[in-house]
């Protein structure tokens, strides 16, 4: 009864900004989030995070999932971001898993985290040297 409060599971979303709602501010949540309306400011979630088709959305994101149909300015980090066919974004996304869907836009540097990967190295080949297809046979 007094104990501790369980945090909510990542998929249930908690928070609405619906298509009609035009809102400002900072966003904090441990469940999900779907936007619809629009929405300019800072948003942080330990859930899942939907923008609507028809969303319009100004802010830096911190989220578990992110799936975006409607319209992003801002950086993401996330563990998975998808970009559906009618999705946009304009900023830079750190994330571990990316998906962008044929119609889907990005402008911005994406970042795929997790373990450190090495570019391939190959023997006899100065840096910044232009390798030939010939070459590499």
């Amino acid at each position: 009864m007094f104990g501790k409060k369980k945090s909510p599971p990542v998929s249930k979303i908690e928070t609405v900004i619906g298509p009609t709602t035009n809102l400002k501010g900072t966003i904090r949540s441990d469940g999900g989030v779907r936007i619809d309306g629009v929405y300019e400011g800072s948003l942080e979630t330990a859930g899942n995070l939907i923008i609507g088709e028809e969303a319009k959305v100004i802010a830096d994101i911190v989220a578990h999932n992110v799936s975006i149909s409607g319209a992003l300015k801002g950086n993401i980090t996330a563990k998975r971001v998808e970009v559906l066919s009618t999705g946009k974004i304009w900023g830079d996304v750190k994330v571990n898993s990316f998906l962008v869907d044929e119609g889907g836009f990005i402008r911005g540097e994406i970042t795929i985290q997790g373990a450190d990967i090495e570019p391939p190295f190959i023997e006899g080949f100065e840096e910044g040297e232009k390798i030939g297809p010939e070459q590499l046979e």
